[in-house]
């Protein structure tokens, strides 16, 4: 049996990428996972079993967790996503910074650790060397499946001509996701006599959104093609990606990059910043990667796009017809390295 860790999921209602990892992942294991807190675990869990967590926590979150683990009273695995609170500080909630540390430590006391990406894998495994851990566990990578939704892969037609090209832009509003550096780009396009869409679809970051929702608000004024959609229902967003052209991600750091992937499911092509993470992904077809935070660069992507060249029609033609990863498989290639430790 597989005690599936939902401690903090139980109370957190938000569709953080985390979340959404923690949640198709646990829908397809199916019947071999049981969604339990650490506590019900400690109780319940033989020697034989599995506790399985994609959640992050510390010791002072969780006292006693540290015991659990050395307990030995089942065995352990962790899904980890990323160091992202350690390289970007001043970007990250400060609990979450305050956090991490703790949290990659105890990552060690794991008896098996599966990473979202191998740059992730690389920035834990670097982590565990510079404190001088001598026996950490193995971590392999995990790769994370593409049908967010559930649903069965189809190709979104080609969007007519005689409208002006739609962008969408997915996730929480805050300066890690960028928002900001793509109003600027796309505010000079406009300005420039361009016409076209960008759809912003996230919720707002309490600690550091409200600048963006600020600069949207000004915006708006001035530009009828920029939309935000703080609360889209899921309907509301499948209609989003029927109808774009491309989908826009100019992140900063990613421990994977799902909506990359998420966007390639639906046909469409992504524009994204130029990141190693991003690139395990996007070198497979139907990604233009534009260097992070170059104005000149981002221009001429979008340009490229917007203006529905030969290149954007090749884009979505690679996006409808690449391979791509299923939760299923994320689900089976886990269970069989549990089955094999």
């Amino acid at each position: 049996m597989i005690y599936f860790d939902v401690t903090k999921a139980r109370s957190v209602k938000h569709r953080s990428g985390l979340a959404r990892l923690s949640d198709r992942l646990r829908r397809e294991l199916g019947s071999f996972a049981s969604a339990a807190t650490w506590e019900e675990a400690r109780v319940h869990a033989s020697a034989q079993d599995w506790f399985v967590t994609t959640e992050l926590f510390s010791e002072g979150e969780r006292p006693g967790f540290g015991a659990f683990l050395d307990s030995r009273r089942c065995r352990t695995a962790a899904i980890f996503a990323d160091a992202i609170p350690l390289k970007h500080p001043r970007i990250t909630w400060p609990h979450s910074v305050a956090r991490h540390p703790h949290y990659l430590k105890m990552l060690a006391r794991f008896e098996r650790v599966w990473a979202i990406s191998a740059a992730s894998r690389t920035e834990l495994v670097d982590y565990w060397r510079w404190l001088g851990l001598e026996r950490p566990p193995p971590v392999e990578v995990l790769p994370l499946g593409a049908d967010f939704d559930g649903r069965p892969r189809t190709a979104t037609p080609a969007p007519p001509a005689s409208r002006p090209a739609n962008l969408l832009c997915v996730g929480i509003l805050e300066p890690r996701k960028n928002q900001l550096f793509l109003l600027e780009v796309c505010d000079g396009l406009w300005r420039a006599g361009l016409k076209f869409n960008l759809h912003i679809v996230g919720r707002i970051n309490p600690h550091f959104g409200a600048p963006v929702v600020r600069r949207i608000r000004e915006l708006k004024k001035r530009w009828s093609g920029l939309h935000f959609h703080e609360a889209a229902s899921d309907a509301q967003l499948a209609t989003l990606y029927a109808e774009a052209d491309a989908t826009v991600f100019p992140t900063i750091a990613e421990g994977c990059g799902l909506p990359l992937l998420e966007s390639l499911w639906r046909g469409v092509p992504c524009v994204a910043s130029d990141l190693a993470v991003l690139r395990e992904n996007a070198d497979g077809g139907g990604c233009l990667l534009a260097e992070l935070d170059s104005v000149e660069a981002w221009t001429a992507a979008l340009r490229d796009v917007i203006g529905r060249t030969a290149r954007q029609a090749r884009l979505r033609e690679e996006a409808a017809s690449r391979p791509l990863p299923t939760w299923a498989e994320t689900a089976r290639i886990l269970q069989a390295g549990l089955a094999q430790a």
